[in-house]
């Protein structure tokens, strides 16, 4: 087992990751415990935008996090091997309403044209920042070694067993991470991602708005990942043909390129569905607790806006921003 830290951190995803390289950088020795490697965490098989609209609760706080993530994954999108790079692309939806006034204050905003709606109700461009998660995980387990902290894979049976090894224990464990809270308001979000060859592709397509199933393609060098659906409380790990089937078929209407392209696997995982994102400390009998789970489909634009929050927490003042 690990030896002694400042903080042991629960969870090897990117909002575990980001946790403990935050607390690293600003001095506070975290470790990282997970049951499974990052590259097979949930955060692995994310598409993943990082702009776009916020509508997560805690809205105020949501908004917060997201201003910083943005600024944060900017920074790294002009580094090469960190797994962030900038992209233009459509944001669209099947709703009524128009374009929603908050849009036009994004980044690379124009409207889209009718033949770029390609069937939707409404659209608009944008540029923001997307990761490439394997990669972006890899840069993460760097980044986390280079700032002195280390990755213990191990099964954490209850948020006590940390406390023996550090003062204090951080929450970042995903669906996991509520049943170690024992909070029943947390729902499993399956989700499955087809990840094709690249035909060609720089753009990427979002679908908002959509309960269950969505359309939205997202490039990532020569391979593109295909979404999506969004399926709660259905925790089957294993990949359905007919799902990826229908989410080939949606994104090659939009796109005519995806439709012969090879498929190279199908991803599946839980987002921790909730409905407000859990940043907080809990009172415990031994040591300090600090939870940081339930963000659903946007841990990953969240995590460097909860990291820096469970920093201030921990140390008692504010840290720089990376």
């Amino acid at each position: 087992m690990a030896q002694r830290a400042d903080v042991v951190v629960v969870g090897g995803g990117v909002v575990g990751l980001t946790t403990a390289i935050a607390l690293n950088e600003a001095g506070i020795r975290a470790v990282v415990w997970t049951a499974e490697v990052p590259r097979l965490t949930t955060s692995a098989v994310a598409g993943a935008l990082l702009g776009g609209p916020v509508m997560s609760e805690p809205r105020a706080d949501a908004v917060r996090w997201q201003k910083t993530g943005l600024e944060i994954f900017g920074e790294l999108a002009t580094h090469p091997h960190t797994g962030v790079t900038a992209a233009r692309g459509r944001l669209v939806t099947r709703l009524d309403g128009g374009t929603p006034p908050w849009a036009r204050d994004l980044p690379g905003f124009a409207e889209c044209s009718p033949e770029e709606l390609a069937g939707f109700k409404a659209g608009f461009w944008i540029t923001s920042p997307i990761a490439d998660m394997p990669c972006y995980l890899d840069y993460l387990v760097d980044r986390l070694c280079r700032s002195g902290g280390d990755i213990e894979v191990c099964t954490v049976a209850s948020l006590e067993q940390p406390t023996s090894h550090a003062p204090v224990v951080v929450n970042c464990a995903g669906v996991a991470g509520a049943t170690l809270a024992c909070d029943d308001s947390v729902t499993p979000v399956r989700g499955q991602h087809v990840v094709v060859e690249n035909p060609g592709l720089t753009e990427f397509f979002y679908e908002g708005g959509a309960d269950d199933d969505w359309t939205g393609f997202f490039p990532h060098g020569d391979r593109v990942v295909l979404g999506g659906n969004a399926r709660k409380g259905d925790w089957n790990l294993e990949p359905d043909e007919a799902q990826s089937a229908d989410i080939l078929r949606r994104c090659a209407e939009v796109e005519p390129r995806l439709a012969d392209a090879r498929v190279v696997k199908v991803d599946v995982g839980l987002r921790p569905g909730r409905p407000s994102i859990r940043v907080e400390e809990q009172q415990v009998e031994h040591g300090r607790l600090i939870h940081n789970y339930g963000h659903g489909g946007v841990g990953v634009s969240m995590s460097w806006g909860c990291a820096l929050d469970v920093v201030k927490m921990v140390s008692g003042h504010a840290p720089e921003q990376p």
